[in-house]
């Protein structure tokens, strides 16, 4: 008998073993890296927000960070916030609104005639502001939707007539003060259980709970999707995203508990994102305005009524601005006929530089919200620093043309 010798070349050898091991303990890794490749405008938006507010924390010499600041942060960009949920839907859908900003200010002189002209009660007044706005956004969606009239004629056209509308509203002079119960709808806090003039445990307990069910809300959400085996980030994208995103949260909680406690504003500003993100990421309604912004023909091919769609995305933009146009004129305590000027242009800039894609089919709730703050830290840590308004222009064009060409670039590379 003669012994079975194993070759040098045996897959068995211990020679292979090293190559082996070292290609598993590589394999995690690439799999990271590819995946932050793949979403790196995802991942790249958060990132770019935390860098924008430590580089102006540092150059305002801690300003940009504090209470009050912060909180006036809040006060200053939860219109454009709102807006912005519904312009993503708009451009999702491929689209786009140029009027949500006159909307904004003509629903803004509508309460102030309603309530301190013709002394309407709060409530009544605020039911037919938001339906006024739901109206105009039929009207346009309308238009747009069945008579196929694009988009950009018809919301240009709307943003001149809902400019004038306003100026004849109020007949040219600003009209106010609001009743106080309509002023808390923006410049009210959430009221303190215990120690009402001190620290703010409330408002920091109920930014400790959000974090910690965004958190566990997540982590499941993630599981379910790994056991259908669908593609999941790498658990150290998730445990650095989710440690970074609820430590940014109890954080700006703590600071906010530590002057007034949550704005209101903010509290009903948190709901509509969870409502928009559960609606965009769960529900039917929401993949189908993927699926039209991403081939119309093909959507309505295979049966999704692209008409109808196209016409409650615009409903839905238009109670929106009037929700933003009650919130910006309770914040003033005012209506004046330039209220709303230039809004359209932020809230488009939101979402484009949230991730949204010129072409429709593309972006997220949570990207056109970090978009909108991007924004307006930018706004505010140039205004302290004190950059004059015209730079500050100049400087946001840069950013968008930025994030479009950054959204194209990467189009094309794929």
């Amino acid at each position: 008998m003669h012994s079975s010798s194993t070759s040098p070349t045996s897959p068995t050898s211990s020679s292979a073993l090293p190559e082996s091991a070292e290609v598993q303990s590589k394999a995690p890794r690439e799999d990271t890296l590819d995946f932050l490749r793949q979403h790196f405008r995802e991942y790249g938006m958060l990132l770019s927000l935390i860098m924008i507010m430590v580089f102006f924390q540092v150059m305002t010499d801690g300003t940009l960070m504090q209470p009050l600041n912060i909180t006036n942060l809040v006060l200053q960009n939860s219109y454009i916030v709102i807006m912005a949920l519904g312009m993503l839907l708009v451009i999702v859908a491929g689209h786009i609104d140029l009027s949500v900003g006159s909307v904004c200010g003509f629903i803004g002189a509508l309460a102030a005639v309603l309530m301190v002209n013709f002394n309407w009660p709060v409530l009544p007044a605020v039911l037919v502001c938001l339906c006024a706005g739901g109206l105009i956004g039929a009207v346009q969606g309308w238009f747009i939707a069945y008579y196929r009239i694009p988009a950009f004629i018809v919301t240009l056209a709307g943003m001149l007539v809902f400019k004038g509308l306003a100026l004849a509203l109020l007949q040219g002079q600003s009209v106010g003060p609001f009743p106080d119960s309509f002023q808390t709808l923006s410049s009210g806090f959430v009221p303190a259980a215990f120690n009402p003039d001190g620290f703010r445990w409330t408002s920091l307990g109920a930014g400790l709970v959000v974090a910690m069910w965004l958190a566990v809300a997540a982590a499941r959400s993630r599981h379910q999707a790994a056991r259908y085996e669908m593609n999941v980030e790498p658990q150290p994208v998730f445990l650095a995203r989710t440690l970074v995103f609820s430590g940014l949260l109890v954080y700006l909680s703590y600071l906010l508990a530590s002057y007034k406690g949550l704005p209101n504003v903010l509290v009903v500003m948190g709901a509509l994102i969870a409502i928009f993100h559960f609606a965009t990421s769960r529900t039917t309604v929401g993949r189908r305005i993927y699926a039209l912004g991403g081939n119309e023909k093909a959507a309505k091919l295979s049966g999704i009524r692209t008409e109808r769609l196209s016409f409650l995305t615009f409903v839905n933009m238009g109670v929106l601005a009037a929700l933003a146009g009650l919130v910006f004129a309770a914040r003033l305590n005012t209506a004046t006929p330039k209220a709303g000027l230039g809004f359209e242009l932020d809230v488009i800039a939101a979402c484009f530089i949230g991730g949204a894609s010129a072409s429709g089919g593309v972006g997220k709730v949570m990207g056109a919200v970090i978009g909108a703050f991007i924004m307006g830290v930018m706004n505010n840590g140039m205004s302290i620093m004190g950059i004059g308004i015209d730079y500050q222009q100049v400087i946001k064009g840069l950013v968008l043309l930025a994030a479009v060409f950054v959204d194209v670039y990467n189009k094309n590379r794929a």
